[in-house]
């Protein structure tokens, strides 16, 4: 099994208190707990401060709640994320808020992307924001009831929302859309083995990465991994194998990550999903780049991405055998 902290944004050792957030009287005395710390998210940014003297690795910032207290009154939504030790973790959703508000509480701080900088965070502090803005996220998002359209309210301190319909009365929890992510093998009879990877469209230039993609109403994860390929590459696969999962809130997903045999070797793209793919020996893969380098050569996928995880511990697996 992968060490919890080797794929970013799991592992997180924050108690969530499941059962303790049910009581609303029981959120209301963390919130105003002497020790209660507050992340701030804006438009889906954390707020983050860089550090040159750590080459330019940011930290996370969270505020006592007494500083910004009227920030978090008039915040699109406050939400628990639970104890570490005995201090609690809230965060708010302040976007809705003008510049001149933060004036004299962010500093030297700034709202920052987290899938522009998460993997020069510590694992532990990546999983903390990922968590903050994944729930954010579905709070901002599920403001009405999808049955009868009458506002919600937050109950469980954000992790769940209520239908104020009293006839309709209808619960919704945080929605986490599953995901395949694939790293495709193939072993000739003679020669290296080779795994498929392919470029996005959307992806950056030069960055190679496995295939992935969502799973269908009434379809397996094996079904769907079988499917995306087929779909994507034109690659027959067998021996479809559980590797690994990844909580990705970019905004609300799960990736699910498997490994495959390929049947077949005769790539044929869909252009409307991938600009190139092609096969690569474990060596061909050390000679590529990392993402942002600014290299010439072909690069691999962000460190924070369960992708990497894939294809690292592929090669590891490779380079092992005899």
């Amino acid at each position: 099994m992968p060490d919890p902290e080797a794929i970013y944004y799991s592992g997180l050792k924050l108690d969530r208190a499941s059962e303790l957030r049910k009581d609303a009287r029981w959120i209301d005395a963390q919130w105003n707990r002497s020790s209660c710390r507050v992340l701030l998210l804006r438009n889906d940014h954390n707020l983050m401060h860089w550090q040159k003297e750590r080459n330019q690795a940011p930290v996370s910032i969270s505020h006592n709640r007494d500083d910004i207290a009227s920030l978090a009154l008039g915040s699109s939504g406050v939400v628990f994320l639970g104890l570490d030790k005995e201090v609690p973790f809230f965060a708010a959703d302040v976007s809705g808020h003008p510049e001149a508000a933060f004036k004299g509480i962010i500093g030297d701080n700034e709202f920052i992307d987290l899938r522009q900088a998460g993997w020069l965070l510590s694992a532990q502090e990546a999983a903390l924001l990922a968590y903050a803005r994944g729930l954010l996220y579905w709070n901002r998002h599920s403001g009405f009831c999808s049955t009868c359209g009458s506002p919600t309210e937050i109950q469980h301190g954000g992790h769940l929302k209520l239908c104020t319909n009293a006839q309709c009365a209808r619960m919704t929890f945080p929605r986490t859309d599953p995901a395949v992510i694939m790293l495709v093998e193939y072993w000739p009879d003679t020669g290296p083995p080779r795994c498929l990877l392919a470029r996005n469209a959307r992806f950056p230039a030069r960055m190679m990465s496995t295939l992935a993609g969502f799973v269908d109403p009434s379809e397996s994860l094996e079904e769907t991994v079988t499917r995306e390929v087929l779909e994507e590459s034109g690659i027959q696969v067998v021996n479809v194998s559980y590797q690994a999962s990844q909580p990705w809130p970019f905004p609300s997903s799960i990736m699910l990550g498997f490994r495959a045999l390929a049947l077949t070797t005769d790539i044929r793209i869909d252009k409307l999903e991938l600009t190139e793919a092609g096969w690569f020996s474990a060596e061909q893969l050390g000679s590529f780049g990392e993402w942002g380098d600014g290299g010439d050569n072909y690069c691999l996928p962000r460190k924070d991405s369960i992708a990497r995880y894939l294809v690292e511990s592929w090669i590891t697996d490779v380079t092992r055998r005899p």
